[in-house]
C-alpha cells in the first residue's frame, strides 16, 4: 500500500519510478557471490520457482549494488513450478530486513525452472515499476543464464538491465 500526501500527480512521472541510467545503459550490480547464490537457491527448489529479496544501496546516478540476495518464501497458491509470489508479509520483512542493515529493498529475485530467464505475463501483473527483478533461468536442476528487469512506467513490458558482477 502506498499513501501519497496530496493528489500524487508528481508521483507518477516516470522520474519518480525509474532509476537515472549511467552511460553505458541500465544496470544493477549484482556480485558474483550473490548471483551465485542466486543460482544455488534456485538449484534447491528446483522444479519449484525460487524467490527472494535484492538488498543493497543506491544514491544518485550510481547503479543499484546488492550486497545481499535475502531468500523468502514464495507464497502462491497457484503451480509453484511457474509462478512465485512475494505476499505483503514477506515485502514488509525484506523492506524491515534493509532498513535494519541501514540498506534499500532494491528489487527481488526469482528462479524459471527449464524456461528462460524472461519475465512472464504473471510476472509483469505482479511487478512494481520501481524495482529490479533478477531472474535465473534453471535448466535440469542446474543454475544457469541470470537476467534482471525493470518494469516500465506505463506497465506495458520490461526494460532489460545489464547485470554486472562489478568485477
Amino acid at each position: 500500500m502506498t499513501i501519497f500526501p496530496d493528489g500524487g500527480e508528481r508521483y507518477l512521472s516516470d522520474a519518480f519510478w525509474t532509476r537515472p541510467d549511467d552511460e553505458d545503459g541500465a544496470r544493477v550490480i549484482v556480485p558474483r557471490p550473490i548471483l551465485d547464490a542466486i543460482r544455488r537457491h534456485g538449484e534447491e527448489t528446483f522444479p519449484d520457482e525460487c524467490c527472494g529479496a535484492l538488498i543493497g544501496s543506491q544514491s544518485g546516478s550510481n547503479p543499484g549494488v546488492v550486497d545481499e540476495a535475502w531468500p523468502i518464501v514464495n507464497t502462491t497458491t497457484l503451480e509453484k513450478k511457474r509462478r512465485f509470489l512475494v505476499g505483503p508479509a514477506e515485502y514488509r520483512a525484506a523492506e524491515a530486513r534493509a532498513d535494519a542493515r541501514g540498506a534499500q529493498l532494491l528489487g527481488f529475485y526469482h528462479s524459471h525452472p527449464d524456461h528462460p530467464a524472461i519475465p512472464s505475463a504473471f510476472d509483469r501483473e505482479h511487478a512494481l515499476p520501481n524495482l529490479s527483478y533478477v531472474i535465473v533461468s534453471v535448466r535440469d536442476g542446474r543454475g544457469a543464464e541470470a537476467r534482471s528487469w525493470r518494469l516500465k512506467a506505463d506497465r506495458s513490458g520490461y526494460d532489460e538491465e545489464r547485470v554486472d558482477s562489478g568485477d
